[in-house]
């Protein structure tokens, strides 16, 4: 039975290998930050997994925006320096493409243990003006992994999300400008396919 876990609301991991799902009615980009126990990044940029870069040691890497994602972590696999894993969501660029997560229905995360069984989910309200939101949290509290409903959003975007998390500002948008926009839509008739840029 999956638990349906609301902001602030935490829950204890049993497995140290698990996966991340995200559910959109949108393309939305995935991406996550390691954090240490200043609250800043680990490493800078090399601590975070964004779309199309290395990832950090125990994450899979992001694939491109859409409107669903499953993330691999290995807890047992991340820098022992970790803290923290922030998992985040945001807007892709491009002309056409949604302002703001307040003029979306609620993205859907969900925990998923090793054989793919879904364990918690956390519908992601309450936003408005944000174009980035911190979705959930994985944290270690005295030896041992929880994960957290955090639905904590940034007007500005991810470039506000990383610097709040300690990276400096040029470096925050450099990698916010890097990221993969969504892949074109194929739609196929009888006589020809049509290729149209997918800017949401």
């Amino acid at each position: 039975m999956t638990a349906e876990l609301v902001r602030g609301q935490n829950q204890a991991l049993p497995w140290t290998r698990l996966e991340i799902g995200v559910e959109a009615d949108r393309a939305l980009a995935l991406g996550a930050v390691l954090v240490g126990e200043a609250g800043h990044a680990l490493g800078g940029a090399e601590g975070i997994a964004l779309p199309g870069a290395p990832p950090p040691p125990g994450l899979a890497a992001p694939g491109p925006p859409g409107p669903t994602h499953r993330l691999a972590v290995d807890l047992g696999a991340l820098p022992s320096a970790a803290t923290r894993l922030d998992l985040f969501l945001a807007l892709p660029g491009g002309p056409g493409a949604p302002a703001r997560f307040g003029a979306l229905a609620a993205p859907r995360v969900l925990l998923l243990g090793p054989g793919g069984e879904k364990a918690a989910g956390f519908a992601v309200t309450g936003l408005a003006e944000e174009t980035a939101v911190v979705a959930v949290e994985l944290y270690r509290r005295n030896g041992a992994w929880k994960i957290r409903a955090v639905g904590q959003g940034y007007q500005g975007g991810v470039p506000a999300l990383l610097t709040d998390r300690g990276v400096d500002p040029e470096t925050a948008r450099r990698l916010a400008a890097a990221a993969p926009a969504p892949p074109p839509l194929i739609i196929k008739n009888k006589n020809k396919t049509h290729k149209i840029k997918n800017n949401i």
